[in-house]
């Protein structure tokens, strides 16, 4: 008798540990920029992400359990992003966010590709989904995919003939120079000058004397957000006429108002927006503006998508499986009818980059406004 009531017993336990198991957290791990020169990329980055992580949970959470996420600060810094990652993924969680800057993906990429964890990120370096890895995806366009149509805009809108660089001296940076530099010079565009600067830079004076001095017909400015300000103010200050293009870190939301009015008549291509002819979108923003009262970047946008990305795939498997995550993604295509809070259709390669519709904009009266749309695919 003793025998039977032991076996009901562990019987009993081992099914409530099982429902138990059904229902517990699920873990997301952030790692972000939230101090240092990246803390308007990743405020923003995590703001989008709690945003999404409450709403989610509003509704249910995905398959019934509840989403449970922690933020760790890269303290803008690669090494500091590796540690921090590694710490994270120690704690085994479903899935990666993060980080932001393209460095610190390079050097954390490796890492959550060992254990296996998806990580969904928000770098753009072209190099970094050129590498093979099979855990790692982007939010926003690569640069191999956005510089060719900047490049474009150049020379078919602006109808320059010699364009100046202005580059940040990073793994981002480096990146989009090498790409915007060798796509300009296919299309017959001479690079009038090639100007590297720093991460944190404050004193862009001699950098835009060297633009002035090259008299090129654009500037072509791929700086991190808080640096593209300071350009702007430069370039405004020593009366710069050329136009000033760029992508979305210099004609962004965060830093036309950082600029000061220095954004104005600013150009270029956008993969993101909040100004997006987008009902979606405008839904997005007006509900992070009502929730933080400030208007979001697009890094606010590309946190927001991580954590809907998590949802959709984990909906589509009808489990929780970070292996299976990986493969599952890859090829995806996430619809807005199926899931409205992914904001625009998008589709996944098999290397994670991906595609959506994308915007050509221009400042005006201090907001972006959209000057075309560019079809998926195009």
């Amino acid at each position: 008798m003793s025998k039977i009531i032991a076996t009901s017993i562990c019987l009993a336990i081992g099914f409530l540990g099982s429902a138990y198991a059904d229902a517990e957290d699920v873990k997301l791990a952030d790692v972000a920029e939230l101090s240092g020169g990246g803390a308007t990329v990743g405020t923003n980055w995590k703001n989008g992400i709690d945003m999404a992580v409450d709403e989610i949970n509003a509704a249910g959470g995905i398959l019934g359990r509840k989403l449970v996420v922690t933020h760790a600060d890269s303290q803008s810094n690669a090494g500091n992003a590796k540690a921090e990652v590694q710490k994270a993924l120690d704690d085994k969680p479903y899935v990666l966010l993060g980080p932001g800057y393209s460095g610190s993906v390079k050097v954390c990429a490796p890492l959550a590709e060992e254990a296996e964890i998806p990580e969904i990120m928000g770098g753009e370096a072209a190099e970094l989904t050129k590498q093979g890895y099979k855990y790692l995806f982007r939010t926003s366009f690569g640069q191999q995919s956005s510089m060719p149509k900047v490049a474009k805009y150049i020379a078919d809108d602006i109808k320059a003939k010699s364009v100046a660089v202005m580059w940040v001296n990073n793994d981002f940076g480096k990146g989009g120079r090498d790409t915007i530099e060798q796509t300009l010079q296919q299309l017959g565009i001479k690079i009038a000058a090639d100007l590297p600067s720093e991460a944190g830079q404050a004193d862009f004076s001699p950098d835009v004397a060297k633009v002035k001095d090259a008299n090129p017909d654009a500037v072509f400015v791929y700086l991190n957000e808080d640096e593209s300000a300071r350009a702007l103010k430069e370039l405004k200050r020593q009366g710069v006429t050329a136009p000033l293009v760029g992508e979305t870190t210099l004609i962004g939301q965060k830093v036309i108002d950082l600029s000061g009015g220095a954004a104005e008549g600013a150009r270029g291509h956008v993969g993101l927006t909040t100004d997006a002819p987008v009902d979606s979108i405008k839904e997005f923003r007006e509900h992070f503006v009502k929730r933080y009262n400030y208007v979001p970047d697009h890094n606010g946008i590309k946190g927001y998508l991580s954590v809907y990305i998590v949802k959709a795939v984990t909906e589509k498997m009808g489990k929780f499986d970070s292996k299976e995550f990986a493969s599952t993604l890859h090829g995806m295509t996430i619809t807005v009818a199926k899931e409205p809070h992914i904001l625009m259709d998008v589709t996944y390669s098999d290397t994670g980059d991906l595609d959506r519709e994308g915007f050509l904009v221009e400042v005006k009266d201090g907001k972006q406004v959209i000057t075309k749309v560019l079809p998926k695919g195009g």
